[in-house]
């Protein structure tokens, strides 16, 4: 079983010490990797590679930066990824990301294929690359079909693996992976896994990228109201459910977006092991 964890990086000093304390919790479970996001256009590029050599000097567990190619130049990517290679990372997840309001250059790289492309032109097979699927659809692309086809150039392109958006329906899933598949990829998919804890934030969250929220839960969550207590059992009870179902089926490794947070992300790996 491979589990791993993705953080945000922290702006301030309360929130490094706060993530700190995260990690160590969570890593008494071993996790395959660390993972830290890139925010849009690099935002929050110096955070990330503060974070992500954090980790890997003082974790034991290895990190996994996010890289994300719009309004980004390939001198600056290759310093970054050289910055990577030197603190001994090895692990990249690779993302087009989103393109900034009112951006009309969006540098060098247009798509995250070409990003792939560009690291295994640089530094061969230095890099595990991971790559984004959406069992769902992207939210931009015109179809699925045209979704699936994107994925499949990334694979070609030299990606190792991919980690999915966050689902709460195994079905599509397991369609997008028998898709794929039929386009003669057989890399390892891993399921994007979001705990439940706050209705307001996961329906912000969904809304702008594209998850489906199955109705049913929707209008379950919304009877809470702000009894918490009730929500956070409700959403372990949904995820860990969702988690027995895709291992059952078969799924050896899971990501959990944590929000910075061991619980329940910790609690719901445990409920696996």
């Amino acid at each position: 079983m491979q589990l791993s964890f993705e953080f945000f990086p922290p702006r301030t000093d309360q929130g490094k010490q706060n993530l700190r304390e995260v990690r160590q919790q969570l890593s008494i479970i071993k996790p395959h990797y660390f993972s830290t996001t890139f925010g849009a256009g690099g935002t929050t590029q110096d955070a990330t590679l503060e974070t992500v050599l954090d980790i890997q000097a003082n974790d034991g567990i290895p990190a996994a930066p996010h890289l994300s190619c719009i309004d980004s130049e390939k001198s600056k990517i290759l310093t970054l990824l050289n910055q990577y290679k030197n603190a001994g990372i090895n692990r990249i997840v690779a993302l087009r990301g989103d393109i900034p309001s009112g951006v009309r250059d969006i540098g060098d790289f247009h798509y995250a294929n070409e990003l792939v492309e560009f690291i295994r032109e640089e530094f061969n097979d230095h890099f595990h690359i991971e790559v984004a699927a959406y069992p769902e659809m992207h939210p931009q692309a015109k179809n699925m079909q045209t979704d699936i086809t994107h994925f499949v150039n990334k694979i070609n392109a030299g990606a190792n693996s991919a980690i999915t958006q966050y689902f709460y329906n195994t079905d599509a899933y397991f369609r997008f992976v028998d898709e794929v598949q039929k386009q003669g990829i057989d890399v390892p998919i891993t399921p994007g896994i979001m705990p439940i804890t706050n209705y307001d934030q996961l329906l912000r969250f969904s809304n702008m990228c594209g998850a489906e929220i199955p109705r049913w839960i929707e209008k379950r969550l919304a009877t809470y109201g702000d009894d918490m207590q009730s929500l956070r059992e409700f959403g372990f009870d949904v995820v860990a459910n969702l988690c027995d179902q895709l291992k059952t089926q078969g799924v050896e490794s899971f990501h959990f977006y944590s929000m910075n947070k061991s619980q329940p992300s910790l609690k719901l790996a445990q409920s696996l092991i």
